[in-house]
């Protein structure tokens, strides 16, 4: 197990128009998420839960940090003009 100190270059990507961000693992496609629980359940999926999300040493965010999922938290609540 002398790989087990190795973590993969997790990157959320930037948010798409409908707010949701896609994760990667070095090269591999996770999925995508529109939460930060998702971010989570895809690292589970990945047998990647070791990771802490939260950890910008370990975790790359674009476009912003795990509490930045525009359009998905208060989309209901855009005013129109």
């Amino acid at each position: 197990m002398a790989h087990a100190s190795h973590h993969p270059h997790v990157v959320v990507h930037s948010p798409g128009l409908d707010g949701s961000r896609r994760v990667t693992a070095d090269d591999h496609n996770l999925g995508v998420a529109s939460h930060l629980d998702d971010v989570v359940e895809l690292l589970r999926l990945a047998d990647l839960d070791r990771i802490e999300v939260e950890d910008e040493d370990i975790v790359e965010w674009q476009g912003g940090g795990p509490d930045d999922w525009p359009g998905l938290s208060e989309h209901h609540e855009q005013h129109e003009h």
